[in-house]
């Protein structure tokens, strides 16, 4: 059921201006309302206004707010890849740690990412979007500063301990991001914006992999004569590197605690709301009937006051930057009722039930092994970049200076050409060809690729390395105008709102475990044979899991033109 407010004979009639919303407008909720001056289809009518607003000042800095987040977390999780190097020449003097401290660093942010979307997530249904957005940038801070710092104990820990600790810290706050950032980009989006926007969010994670990769190359240069003269001058170079990645976090977070709860999810409440002030309604009609006279009737009208009053009232406030950036609690008039919590209608008997239909668990399925695929190669290469260039002879050089800023500008040469490219051609792109079209295009490109390149390794790398690493950065093109963008966009989008957050964090976490099979996998297997002698068998696992993808994306709507409300059902419910 919907809610509107109700109309007195004293009140004056509304113009036509009042009436309707501009399109600069979008409803927005204090959270503070009774359901006895509501009517029913007011959330209705909120709705179209959202379809209704330009796209402007308003979106573009929503998804700044959003996206500086992802910027923050792809510097964070990428930066490691030269940060990692640049440990190896200080405490082991050579150009890679050892294989299990590798593994664990990096696997750790990975673990942490997973268990905070999956947190996250389950937060973000519970308790609501806003008030927990914000508390991740925060873990981010800590946990970044806390890598930047690390030291030995006297006693027990070493460096490398405490740095794993942290980076999983950090992948905490990372994991965070996910779901909360989607699906506040997309509930607060137009139909015809969405895609744009929530890819633009997650394309400030292109920026954040090309910022590690400039940072990394600033660092070296800057620490030149120092790292020729002396390698323990690196020791402050990676703690630099490391250090930096919170800044864009404190700035942004500020702007994060601020921002007012979604109008869909809080129409999502009010529905909820209703249902349940129905049901009890209903019992106490019933047994209201089966009393004799004079009975006691044990559900009181308290029971039914207690659900009228849970507040969630609709303001038709301008929907400008401080509706974004400020979160002005409205304080309740002294007459209206107490609040009085109320069960929402999502639980895990509902959640049983709702995906215990194939129709809904095969989406489900669908985003989280899609996801997970993707991301067994994009995390595979992106978190071993500079050993993929080693092994291929571009960053091949004793010196450590030299192999550090061969790598750094070789990770440049990689983001510019293909990561960030192909990020921003999906923002402009996505709302027009849709996203099944530029997913199925990604993983069928990508399988090509590594097919060619883990069958052709040694023919390719013989005849030019230049060659090598342009068909390299056009599997990194097509991974993010593809599947590493909108498998972040599907989760968003195609769950009820009562699971959203829940189910892009349980896909999010699908992608994730991915990637620790890949660099589980990755480390382990890449010496087989020869140092690096395994790389080439190890593209041919990338394109398999491709393939996979590629598969399991037939399971999926196409979401281009329609409403979230249409695309889960909840128009009909």
């Amino acid at each position: 059921m919907w809610f509107k407010k109700r109309s007195s004979a004293t009140e004056a009639p509304a113009s036509s201006e009042s009436a309707c919303a501009s399109e600069d407008n979008y409803p927005v909720y204090s959270g503070v309302a009774t359901t006895d001056n509501i009517e029913l289809n007011d959330g209705q009518r909120r709705l179209q206004e959202i379809e209704n607003a330009k796209f402007g000042w308003t979106q573009i800095r929503a998804c700044l707010i959003a996206g500086a987040g992802f910027f923050t977390d792809a510097y964070d999780l990428f930066i490691i890849n030269i940060a990692s190097s640049m440990m190896a020449y200080v405490y082991y003097g050579s150009s890679t740690l050892p294989k299990d401290w590798d593994l664990g660093i990096k696997v750790a942010t990975q673990v942490g990412t997973l268990i905070g979307q999956l947190f996250f997530g389950w937060l973000g249904d519970s308790f609501g979007r806003q008030k927990i957005y914000g508390i991740e940038l925060m873990i981010i801070i800590v946990g970044t500063i806390g890598s930047a710092l690390s030291a030995s104990a006297v006693h027990g820990f070493n460096v490398l301990t405490t740095l794993t600790i942290m980076r999983f810290v950090v992948g905490f706050g990372v994991g965070g991001d996910y779901p909360l950032s989607a699906v506040i980009t997309s509930e607060y989006a137009s139909t015809r914006h969405r895609g744009a926007m929530i890819s633009a969010v997650f394309a400030m994670q292109g920026f954040g992999i090309l910022a590690s990769s400039i940072v990394s190359a600033i660092m070296v240069v800057a620490f030149k004569s120092a790292i020729i003269n002396d390698l323990d001058n690196l020791d402050l170079a990676w703690r630099l590197c490391l250090g930096i990645g919170a800044i864009p976090a404190i700035i942004t977070v500020y702007f994060r605690i601020t921002m007012k709860e979604t109008p869909r999810y809080q129409i999502d409440q009010a529905k909820a709301l209703e249902k349940q002030r129905a049901e009890l309604e209903l019992k106490d009609a019933k047994n209201n009937s089966e009393q004799p006279q004079g009975g006691t009737n044990r559900y009181s009208s308290s029971d039914l006051h207690s659900v009228s009053d849970v507040d969630i009232k609709p303001e038709n406030t301008h929907f400008e930057e401080k509706d974004l950036a400020m979160d002005q609690s409205a304080t309740p008039d002294s007459e209206e009722p107490t609040q009085a919590p109320a069960e929402n209608k999502s639980s895990w008997q509902d959640f049983r039930r709702y995906y215990g239909q194939w129709k809904n668990l095969k989406i489900l399925l669908a985003c989280s092994v899609c996801w997970f695929a993707l991301d067994v190669a994009f995390y595979g290469i992106n978190l071993n970049n500079s050993i993929i260039l080693e092994a291929i002879g571009y960053s091949s050089s004793t010196d450590p200076y030299e192999n550090l800023r061969l790598t750094s500008i070789g990770n440049i040469i990689i983001n510019l050409m293909g990561t960030v490219p192909g990020y921003w051609f999906t923002v402009f792109l996505i709302d027009r060809l849709g996203r099944k079209f530029i997913q199925i295009m990604g993983f069928t490109v990508m399988t090509v690729v590594f097919i060619i390149l883990g069958f052709g390794y040694h023919p390719i790398l013989d005849a030019s390395v230049a060659l090598f690493i342009v068909f390299f950065t056009i599997t990194q093109f097509f991974s993010n105008f593809g599947p590493n963008t909108t498998t972040f966009v599907y989760p968003g989008e195609v769950f009820p709102t009562r699971y959203r957050t829940t189910c892009h964090g349980i896909s999010a976490a699908s992608g994730k475990l991915g990637a620790i099979v890949a660099q589980a996998g990755f480390s382990q297997l890449k010496d087989i044979g020869g140092k690096q002698a395994f790389v080439p068998h190890i593209i041919k696992i990338f394109a398999l899991f491709m393939f996979i993808g590629l598969a399991f994306t037939f399971l999926l709507p196409e979401t281009k033109g329609r409403t979230l409300e249409e695309i889960t059902g909840e128009d009909k419910e």
